[in-house]
């Protein structure tokens, strides 16, 4: 009977260590979501198999099912975008093969989950803006942002804009979902958890409207520039990254008051905006496999011999050295330009030297 007792406490224990392991609408990502086409609209069945999402987003995706391929398609530009601008680092962003999609390691509040919570919020809106504009969404079309004051007169305001301000109010609905109807206790620390999230999801969102822009076409005879078209268009996914690493370098560490407030750890620093990152965990540093922390360790990844950054061997490797083997690279060479209209190259190897890390 003890026995038995025991192991019902211990099945308790890893059922109740399910909800910090965080299965996330990120999943969403990791499989392709049926289009609209594909299901009878208003069947809940598909909303209820999805997995990683929380019941008000459950109820969403009922109200918005033609949203949800977009929103997986943004997750996953969002992942990727993280795991280019940290795959020379030793977190880089590395997904696991389960619903979590990144594992425990975001059970941390530290730095990188705060870029990867902006980056994968700037990928929905970055989606389902372009889908509004693309016509595949029925609750949206093009961008009906006014005309700004400072283009000249005689250039035509128009054309099919990406519709940045529907992107980023259904992104703030169904992104934020999960964290606002949790209900923690006030100056606890998972409500600071909770704040930091909202935080760093609403400066991702900003990231993707504040760099849209105006782009124009020329009309005229012979590229003649006679008239110009304008409308909004978003930046390039790339430069909404590199504006969010910026962030992630600057990030403020914070920690939530008895008034259930976050506040600055160090009062000497600026107080942080709506577009800025905030954690309120220090980093761990993912040199050793970790299971508790979900740091994969970086045993066995390449490093640069002779850089001095973080892809550098002494750094990557956290001191342990690095071993070196030979690989043979396979280029494209002596190209040449032929009349017309192609390029012929030649295939060239060589044999490179590679580390990696003990």
């Amino acid at each position: 009977m003890a026995s038995l007792l025991l192991l019902a406490a211990a099945l308790l224990s890893s059922w109740a260590q399910l909800p910090a392991e965080a299965s996330s609408w990120w999943s969403l990502a990791m499989s392709p979501v049926q289009r609209p086409e594909m299901f009878i609209i208003g069947a809940q069945p598909v909303c209820s198999q999805l997995p990683g999402l929380s019941p008000g987003q459950r109820k969403l995706c009922q109200l918005y099912q033609e949203h949800m391929a977009h929103i997986g398609e943004g997750a996953k530009t969002g992942i990727q975008e993280c795991q280019y601008q940290f795959r020379q680092r030793r977190w880089n962003c590395s997904t696991v093969d389960n619903a979590s999609v990144f594992g425990r390691v975001m059970q941390i509040g530290s730095r990188e989950t705060a870029f990867t919570y902006a980056v994968s919020a700037a990928g929905v809106v970055n989606a389902i803006s372009r889908a509004c504009r693309e016509g595949e969404l029925s609750t949206c079309g093009c961008s009906r942002t006014a005309r700004p004051k400072d283009l000249p007169r005689d250039w035509l305001w128009g054309g099919c804009g990406d519709n940045v301000e529907y992107g980023y109010r259904f992104a703030k609905e169904f992104v934020d979902a999960r964290e606002r109807e949790k209900n923690f206790a006030k100056g606890s620390e998972e409500q600071g958890r909770v704040l930091m999230n909202l935080q760093n999801n609403e400066a991702g969102r900003r990231a993707v409207y504040k760099m849209a822009d105006v782009a124009c076409k020329c009309h005229g005879v012979s590229g003649s520039c006679s008239l110009k078209t304008c409308w909004l268009q978003l930046a390039e996914f790339r430069k909404v990254g590199d504006q969010l690493k910026e962030k992630y370098d600057s990030a403020a560490a914070m920690r939530i008051t008895r008034k259930g407030k976050l506040e600055l750890v160090n009062s000497r620093f600026n107080q942080p905006t709506p577009e800025d990152l905030v954690y309120v965990d220090p980093s761990p540093d993912y040199c050793l496999r970790n299971e508790t922390t979900g740091s994969l360790g970086t045993q066995g990844r390449l490093c640069n011999k002779t850089s001095e950054g973080m892809d550098g061997c002494e750094l990557m490797c956290c001191g342990r050295g690095y071993d070196q083997f030979k690989s043979v690279q396979v280029e494209r060479c002596h190209c040449k330009f032929h009349w017309c209209c192609y390029v012929k190259c030649r295939k060239c190897t060589q044999i490179v030297d590679q580390y990696v890390c003990k």
